[in-house]
């Protein structure tokens, strides 16, 4: 019962055989392989806008390229205390724009408040010498409490970034699972909510290690800029065929959504029998493949014992979280160690 993350979990069979297939001779290297070239053709069909791409093995490595492309060594970023770039990052978002500041922001249920980055934003202003200025927000979908940004959420802190010149980076490390569970196509959960570049993750979702960082509307002018930033980093992939077609073969007769679905679905049924318990509190909505509880000590020592693998949050809380992978046998066993 391994609900400890789901980059614990395995690589879904349909990858591994796309990966058997590209292994087959000799392909052009560093993206410009015939599987690169149809995975863009596949990304501009679902986002349904020309976009450009760059190839990454890490989430990591993602954000921290798209935020070097959109904040210099003298700006910020502006994110929630609870963000990834923020809390699980080591500094590299820090580290990639030379020294951007990070500026976490507040609001409940690891949701950026409207009004607070209103405050913000007029409190760092773009035009006085002695202030770091704001050049970039960042905000993640699902985010760190597994919570689901609705389109009205996004757009009233997008637009007045946007309105004061901000470019806006999605981490969309969970992009599929938010897809599953607002019932939004892919463009309208990204540029049309005021997305200029987003960082789509497979890693969490089947793949051994693929993510791409989109870029949109005038962004795309950008592409050279972040292909040397990738390069000069040790992140351009030279036998990039192998990350494509991970992606490309997630992508397909959209295997994608269906494994997001069978994680969101997962992770609704373990919420369900921690309310059944008696012994724990849900503090957030379940709103993709992610659970974060309160768990009275008796229960948790119980869970333990019974060899239920969670996460132990920095505030206390229990974070059980499903993966594609998390099978009928696992939640019927999570069962029994509750009902113990």
């Amino acid at each position: 019962m391994n609900f400890l993350s789901d980059t614990t979990s395995p690589v879904h069979p349909v990858i591994l055989d796309a990966l058997k297939t590209a292994n087959d001779g000799y392909a052009a290297s560093y993206g410009h392989d015939p599987i690169t070239t149809r995975l863009r053709a596949k990304l501009s069909e679902l986002f349904e806008a020309p976009i450009e791409m760059v190839l990454t093995t890490s989430g990591t490595a993602s954000n921290a390229l798209a935020l070097s492309l959109l904040c210099p060594p003298h700006g910020m970023v502006l994110c929630h205390d609870e963000a990834h770039i923020h809390r699980d990052e080591r500094g590299a978002p820090e580290f990639f724009t030379g020294g951007g500041k990070l500026l976490p922001l507040k609001g409940d249920h690891a949701k950026i408040d409207a009004g607070q980055l209103h405050k913000v934003l007029k409190e760092w202003p773009r035009d006085f010498v002695h202030t770091t200025p704001p050049r970039a927000l960042s905000i993640s979908n699902l985010n760190e409490s597994g919570c689901l940004y609705s389109i009205d959420e996004l757009i009233a802190v997008t637009k007045p970034a946007r309105k004061l010149g901000l470019g806006v980076h999605f981490d969309g490390a969970r992009f599929a699972n938010a897809l599953i569970s607002s019932g939004q196509t892919p463009a309208e959960l990204s540029w049309k909510a005021g997305a200029d570049i987003l960082c789509l993750g497979a890693t969490k979702n089947g793949a051994i290690g693929a993510e791409a960082i989109l870029l949109f509307g005038k962004t795309q002018d950008q592409l050279t800029e972040l292909q040397a930033r990738q390069k000069r980093s040790g992140h351009m992939g030279p036998k990039a065929r192998f990350i494509a077609a991970q992606m490309l073969a997630w992508l397909e007769d959209d295997l994608w959504l269906a494994l997001a679905r069978d994680a969101n679905s997962a992770a609704q049924e373990i919420a369900a029998l921690l309310r059944s318990s008696g012994g724990a509190k849900i503090l957030h909505s379940v709103d993709g493949n992610e659970v974060f509880a309160r768990l009275e000590d008796p229960l948790a020592e119980q869970l333990r014992k019974a060899g239920v693998g969670f996460y132990q949050w920095p505030d206390g809380s229990a974070r059980f979280v499903a993966s594609w992978s998390t099978s009928e046998e696992e939640l019927s066993d999570f069962r029994h160690a509750i009902n113990a």
